[in-house]
């Protein structure tokens, strides 16, 4: 996507050194723009676990870098894998509920089990995680396509009236590689010459969506507004939304979806007004495995901090804000999971379906057992 007319993707590999892993630094938005170098597989740990870099792709795209920067720390060469695999836990560890990183990991180790030499492990790790990456940015633009039809619909039943999107969290281009999920069929719209408009929650905590997807958006030329948390049921009720699109940190062959903390209370207001709410998601989020997202899902849990504190540009220096009483405890899941009776559709990039195993199974039959 674009940043002041320059495209960008959010991670890619520094053409100059490809031994250094180039990302946005998503903490500094939307005041500052600044790029990290990754050069170690501490570093990537580190960008994930404390979300230099965040969302379920970007993470995974991530990692598949990290076991990238990992082959070319390999030391002892009679345990080749066995250090990779160290390595692997590692990453595994830095946040537990996103499927993609997951996924990434694993497409790493399962490439790597061919090769023997380290040369032919830094080069296939290489290309393995160049793959990653092109795989989820064009899973994302076939999302944006897709749902971007739907969009296109309500236009048309509207007589090209403004067609009125609330999302929740950041799900655009900074949460994957390039393009996004809950995002893209917007942008997808919004190039289409469709007249949008976007209620952006500010997400609490950490509110990336007041200060990440706000800005994605007015970096592409997209209307939208910032709401707090609890206007999107009022937004409803008096018919100012006329669909709801979020993201999946991972999804269930059931159809249930985990996503950032509040997207289970947006879908239960658009169910009570007869919105139709949208999950958009790329095939790498499906965790095939898990059938109950409210008893399997893991549900990471971070620090209070987060919630107690809050980030702000103060006399041209980013700030640290106490909003709390100091001594009062604070609970911070960052994860919610939505049963899949209250998804309108699933949105992936080989096209729309039921939030259900057998709505999947349509679009992906060789997960059929």
């Amino acid at each position: 996507m674009n940043v002041s007319g320059h495209h960008y993707r959010t991670i890619w590999v520094n053409q100059a050194d490809h031994r250094c892993i180039n990302v946005i630094d998503q903490r500094s938005l939307p005041h500052r723009f600044l790029l990290e170098e990754l050069r170690s597989v501490h570093d990537v740990e580190v960008a994930i676990r404390d979300m230099h870099v965040r969302g379920a792709g970007l993470i995974g795209a991530a990692a598949g870098y990290g076991m990238y920067l990992a082959t070319l720390e390999l030391q002892d060469e009679s345990a080749y894998f066995s250090q990779l695999e160290k390595s692997a836990a590692t990453l595994l560890d830095t946040r537990p509920t996103a499927k993609n990183l997951a996924w990434a990991v694993h497409v790493q180790l399962d490439a790597l089990r061919s090769a023997s030499t380290k040369e032919e492990l830094v080069a296939l790790a290489f290309k393995t995680a160049n793959e990653i990456a092109d795989l989820d940015a064009a899973s994302c633009y076939q999302i944006g396509e897709h749902g971007a039809a739907l969009i296109v619909q309500i236009s048309q039943r509207k007589r090209g009236d403004v067609v009125n999107i609330l999302t929740h969290c950041n799900a655009g281009w900074l949460a994957f590689v390039d393009f996004g999920t809950a995002l893209a069929p917007i942008y997808a719209a919004h190039e289409k010459g469709i007249d949008v408009h976007v209620w952006v929650d500010e997400t609490r905590p950490r509110n990336q969506g007041a200060s990440l997807t706000a800005w994605e958006l007015g970096q592409q030329g997209v209307p939208h507004t910032i709401i707090s948390d609890n206007v999107g049921g009022h937004l409803m009720q008096h018919g100012m939304v006329d669909m709801v699109i979020v993201g999946s940190d991972r999804t269930t062959a059931t159809g249930d979806v985990a996503n950032k903390v509040g997207t289970y209370l947006k879908a239960l207001a658009a169910f009570d007004n007869n919105i139709p709410c949208y999950v958009a998601l790329p095939s790498s989020t499906i965790d095939w495995e898990l059938s109950n997202g409210l008893t399997e899902i893991p549900i990471e849990e971070r620090s209070g901090d987060e919630v107690k504190y809050v980030e702000g540009m103060s006399d041209g220096e980013i700030k640290r804000i106490l909003i709390t009483p100091e001594n009062s405890p604070a609970m911070n899941y960052a994860f919610d999971v939505t049963p899949a009776r209250l998804i309108t559709a699933l949105i992936t990039e080989r096209g729309m379906c039921a939030a259900s195993r057998e709505g999947l199974l349509t679009l992906y039959p060789e997960h059929q057992r």
